[in-house]
């Protein structure tokens, strides 16, 4: 028994030896990464007037929590949560639904509640679940006219974080009517409605910057980059998203190919965070700098501007984690023809998304471009089995002889560096150890995790398990079960192919064959079953499944 607690011991108190050298105790540690989730509140009397002080509810008490200074997520971040677990953004869920969204996003707590409006005045409650204990924290509550929402939820916010002062100015509030058409415009369901509501707001309150940029948002997802370009200049210099405005102007100028504008955008931007103080202000910047080494590769690099790769290098070493730079990177390197470059840096990219079909094409063309042909054509079959849309993009390089095809660069529309904990934030000096033996103690961490369904966990340490062996199989194998589990059925089937494109097995082909399922493919699902009975022909587990597809 000593001896298999050897590699655990030693990995621990490396842990800790790091947490010491940033000043942290580990309770410290855990806690300086709490954040919170607002969800949308219930419509207890279904009373479909009122529907958006649901959406209204999370906007506001995030906003207030904010303010006091706890680490509220943004509604951003919750939709793309929603998105992922494919859940309506209005729809009343389950506890252990919440807690999955929570899990997703990296929160500690989920605050919950309802609402009721009678005769004009509104009562709202709300409560916290922790989701590490799956404790319910006790109810709190506030009421008055409706006329007086914002500081309901000023109210409410004190009551349920009470230890926290509110931290910032508070900004002018919009009138009742505008705050109204501003959450309706984020909730509709079409991308007309939803400019409609927003420039009501705005037109009730033309000093709405949120609005505006929301505004911003539904015209660029739309490819009106003009009226998204119109939008994102209403914004004030001297508001407090003065900022983002400026970011978003940008990306607009970039779409446009207005390139020698979107530069001075992005390059005043990316001065003035690295300015900032310490690495706080490098990685503020990444972002920035992500965009100038975009344009450099849409337009070509000049005597003035540089290399691509001198701007994508810094973004880089502004934030090592964000795999967009890693991979802008390594494409940059690549239209370089500096096919080593390339090589490095597209696997440090798939390294921290192992899910990402466009770097493993890219790296497969740099690899044969390197003379490594063998390795080059796992990659390529692994792009292929992520993504069916290479034979085009093949044949448009080839007319364009170039060594991979225009348009992979990614351009980053948030300002905000990402956010949530990564592998490599908890592996320092790899090279320095046992690779192999730390990943296999994730691995069978994970493992065990999954079997006891801590799935939060489990995820953790299988994704620090693929961070240091990117190929490991069982990993991800185990990755695709617990998103599959988690309703994520779109990430699992990924996780799934990248395992058997490592090491073919049944138990993985049974596993896709459900998330297939999942996705309503019951002939990709039976295809996988077949494949799994003939690697397997005692597999209970795919008879079983083939036995139900009719």
């Amino acid at each position: 028994m000593a001896r298999r607690l050897r590699p655990a011991v030693r990995i621990l108190g490396r842990f800790a030896f790091l947490l010491a050298l940033s000043g942290l105790s580990a309770p410290e540690a855990r806690a300086a990464g709490d954040r919170v989730l607002v969800v949308p509140f219930e419509n207890t009397q279904h009373d479909p007037a009122v529907y958006w002080l649901s959406e209204a509810s999370a906007v506001l008490l995030a906003d207030e929590l904010q303010a006091r200074g706890v680490s509220a997520i943004t509604r951003a971040e919750r939709v793309r949560a929603f998105e992922q677990l494919h859940l309506p953004l209005t729809a009343t869920l389950s506890r252990a639904t919440l807690i999955k969204v929570g899990e997703l996003v990296g929160a500690s707590e989920v605050v919950v509640g309802g609402y009721v409006l009678d005769s004009g005045r509104l009562r709202v409650r709300a409560h916290s679940i922790r989701i590490d204990v799956g404790r319910l924290d006790p109810e709190v509550s506030a009421q008055g006219p409706l006329t007086d929402l914002l500081t309901l939820f000023e109210t409410l916010s004190q009551r349920l974080k009470s230890e926290g002062a509110r931290q910032d100015p508070r900004p002018r509030r919009p009138p009742l009517d505008a705050f109204e058409n501003y959450i309706k415009g984020l909730i509709a369901e079409s991308p007309a409605a939803q400019a409609t509501f927003l420039e009501t707001a705005i037109r009730l309150f033309p000093d709405y910057d949120r609005a505006q940029l929301a505004l911003w948002e539904v015209r660029a997802e739309q490819g009106d980059d003009g009226a998204a370009l119109a939008a994102a200049r209403s914004v004030a210099a001297g508001s407090a998203r003065a900022g983002r405005a400026r970011f978003l102007e940008g990306v607009s100028l970039l779409e446009l190919k207005r390139y020698d504008e979107a530069f001075d955008v992005f390059r005043t931007l990316s001065e003035a965070a690295t300015a900032g103080p310490g690495g706080a202000g490098l990685k503020a910047a990444g972002p920035a700098l992500n965009n100038l080494g975009v344009i450099v590769i849409r337009r070509g690099a000049t005597p003035q501007s540089g290399a691509a790769t001198f701007y994508l290098t810094k973004a880089a070493d502004a934030d090592g984690g964000d795999a967009d730079y890693l991979f802008n990177l390594g494409y940059a390197y690549m239209i370089e023809r500096n096919y080593q470059g390339a090589v490095y840096w597209l696997r440090e990219a798939v390294r921290r998304n192992p899910a990402d079909a466009d770097a493993h094409y890219v790296l497969a063309a740099a690899l044969q471009a390197s003379a490594s042909g063998v390795e080059a054509e796992r990659e390529k079959e692994l792009a292929r089995q992520l993504s069916s849309r290479y034979e085009e993009l093949e044949r448009q390089a080839a007319a364009d002889r170039l060594p991979v095809p225009r348009g992979l660069e990614r351009v980053r529309t948030d300002p905000e560096p990402a956010s949530g904990v990564r592998p490599e934030q908890t592996i320092v000096n790899t090279a320095q150890r046992e690779q192999r033996e730390l990943a296999a103690f994730h691995l069978d961490r994970g493992r065990r995790l999954y079997e006891r369904e801590e799935d939060r966990e489990a995820l953790t340490e299988l994704r620090r398990a693929v961070y240091l062996s990117p190929y490991e199989a069982q990993a991800h194998l185990l990755i695709g079960r617990v998103l599959l589990r988690a309703g994520r059925a779109q990430e699992a089937r990924d996780a799934l192919k990248i395992s058997i494109w490592s090491t073919d097995s049944a138990p993985a082909r049974v596993a896709l064959a459900e998330a297939y399922l999942t996705l309503q493919d019951p002939v990709a699902a039976r295809s996988e079953l077949e494949r799994a009975l003939v690697l397997d022909p005692a597999s209970a587990d795919a008879r079983r499944i083939l036995a139900t597809i009719k």
